[in-house]
This record gives structure tokens, sequence and C-alpha cells, in this order.
């Protein structure tokens, strides 16, 4: 991959790797530097990495990032004390959209990418395979659960009002 290459990916790819990142940490600060990191490294190996497989290869390093800074971070375990509910006005689509982030929350880190690596990025089966490491029937049944486990959580009258 030239720098020319390099710089095209940059332009194409950033705002799509920081959303998938920052939906799944929620932290924008934590989510700049996993996504800092991973340009970083497909800088390093561009030499090695082909212009038209970039993108697989940038969203595989930025997963693989996430999911380290999120081990590390279990194991540090700070909690912010602050009260989400503050912060969120009594508005319909606040509100949903507090329901929709929660029902997320609940969801395994894997499951969590998989949901918003397929329904909110658009990639394919097999991309997310490529991303994620797993075989694309474990993509699908995954996704399935996954899916499954946010309607049960949509669908309960107490989780919605």
């Amino acid at each position: 991959m030239t720098a020319r290459e390099y710089n095209d990916c940059v332009t194409k790819y950033a705002d799509n790797v920081y959303r998938f990142i920052l939906k799944n940490l929620g932290h924008e600060e934590d989510a700049r530097d996993v996504v800092q990191s991973a340009f970083e490294k497909l800088w390093i190996n561009r030499d090695n990495v082909e212009h038209e497989r970039s993108k697989s290869y940038l969203f595989t390093i930025a997963y693989n990032q996430m999911i380290d800074h999120i081990r590390k971070h279990k194991r540090v375990s700070l909690k912010e004390e602050f009260k989400e509910e503050a912060r969120i006005q009594d508005k319909p689509q606040n509100n949903m959209k507090k329901i929709l982030e929660e029902a997320l929350s609940r969801l395994s880190e894997t499951a969590k990418s998989l949901v918003l690596l397929k329904d909110y990025e658009g990639y394919s089966y097999e991309e997310i395979g490529q991303i994620t490491g797993l075989n694309e029937s474990q993509v699908k049944v995954y996704l399935h659960r996954a899916r499954l486990q946010l309607k049960n959580y949509l669908v309960s009258i107490e989780n919605v009002m």
C-alpha cells in the first residue's frame, strides 16, 4: 500500500471505524485512542497490506485493539460515578435511544460487535467473519442469538416503560 492509498483509506474509513468502536466502548476518548492505534498499525504494516483488503484489515485491527482495551479496562475496573438518567431529557427519542443502548449493553462483547457490524455498519457475514476471526456460520449463529436477546429485552414491557 502506498502513502496515497493509506491516506485514501483514512479518508474513506476513519468515520466508520470510529463510529463502530465508539458504539462498542461508549467513551469518546477511548474510541479515539483505539482508532488511532489501529491506523498506526496499518501504517506500520502498509507494505504487507493490499489496498483492496485495507478496509477488512483496518476493522480487524480496530476490533482486536478494542477487545484488548476492554480486557485491560475490566482489570482496572474504574467506574464513573454519575447517573446517565440525569443527562437524558424526558423526550421520546432520547428514551428510545436509552432503551436501545441499554439493550445493547446487556449483550456480550462479541454479540454487540456482531450486531453493530451487521445492522449498523452493513457488513456481510463474510466480512464480519474476517474482522472478528469467526467463521461465517458462527457469525450467523451468534448474530441470531444476539438479535433474539435484543428482541426479548425490547418486547418486555417493564424494560420499555
